[in-house]
């Protein structure tokens, strides 16, 4: 048994990855801005001990970090820029460093040390160039597409309405995977450092195009649901930043080895597109969207 400080732990990512060590009889220190917060307090429930850090508040990630064996790191850029994520991911670095720990684990984007070219992906390679620099033992694992994005936002409010609307020719493939695998792969190389420490990993549970997702889709909802190829000019009125990622899965593609992962790391369970699409409460989330449109 080890102590394993996550951050983002009421994230989707962090939650899972706290959740599959928390069940396996690790400590974790579930850090957040937000202690009060409902997904804090399940967190507590199950046993985590909940700790405030702010990326902007040294003292508060030093004080998290003290004393823990290792951690689970993940940053964003949605809700600040791709510079404060830059910057606040090289504050936990340091703050990893000065805490003396074992291991290091960074979860960032699939392809993000190919040159992409996307904004969200390059802040990301930045702080995995300056992890490895840092000297403490490291691992990045590096998601696919995210399936929990079909769940909310635009996709969400399209799928009420019979449409799953995608910036992609419906015919192209494209690798995806669940946050829960995610949380199960750090879970996994957390525990097996020596195994892991110096790797950077690609991984993806699933393969779809978007014709597929919507067939699968339309079979979990109960309901036909038309794919529709939404204009990567549309896409670029809402976030240049999204529509070059979409123009980027489109053109050169996001392959991830998602067979040899299956077959390597059975540990993980990893989660079809149908596993995952059949296990979301489907009439609750349309029903959410519904009311949101109508507010």
């Amino acid at each position: 048994m080890f102590t394993v400080a996550v951050t983002g732990a009421t994230g989707a990512q962090g939650g899972a990855a706290a959740r599959t060590l928390l069940a396996a009889g690790h400590r974790v220190r579930a850090l957040t801005r937000r202690p009060d917060s409902p997904a804090a307090v399940a967190l507590r429930d199950l046993g985590a001990d909940v700790r405030r850090a702010d990326f902007d508040d040294n003292a508060s990630l030093d004080a998290a970090l003290a004393g823990a064996d290792a951690l689970f790191a993940v940053t964003t850029p949605f809700g600040t820029d791709l510079a404060t994520e830059t910057r606040q991911g090289r504050a936990l670095v340091d703050a990893a460093v000065t805490a003396r720990l074992g291991h290091v684990v960074l979860t960032t984007a699939a392809h993000a040390d190919r040159g992409t070219g996307v904004p969200h992906y390059e802040s990301k390679y930045l702080v995995e160039q300056y992890l490895r620099g840092c000297g403490v033992p490291w691992t990045v694992i590096a998601p696919a597409a995210f399936m929990d994005n079909y769940a909310s936002g635009w996709t969400l409010d399209g799928l009420r309405d019979g449409t799953f609307a995608w910036p992609m020719p419906a015919d192209r493939p494209l690798t995806l995977i669940p946050a829960a695998d995610i949380g199960a792969f750090a879970a996994l190389a957390l525990q097996r450092r020596d195994e892991f420490a110096g790797r950077r990993i690609d991984i993806a549970s699933d393969e779809r195009t978007p014709a597929e997702m919507a067939e699968i889709l339309a079979a979990a909802i109960g309901r036909p649901i038309a794919c529709r190829e939404v204009p990567l000019t549309y896409v670029r009125t809402r976030s240049e930043d999204l529509a070059a990622m979409f123009e980027y899965f489109t053109t050169v593609g996001l392959d991830v080895d998602v067979a040899g992962l299956r077959q390597a790391y059975p540990e993980v369970a990893w989660h079809s597109f149908a596993d995952w699409a059949t296990a979301q409460d489907w009439p609750a989330l349309l029903a959410s969207a519904a009311a949101h449109t109508r507010h």
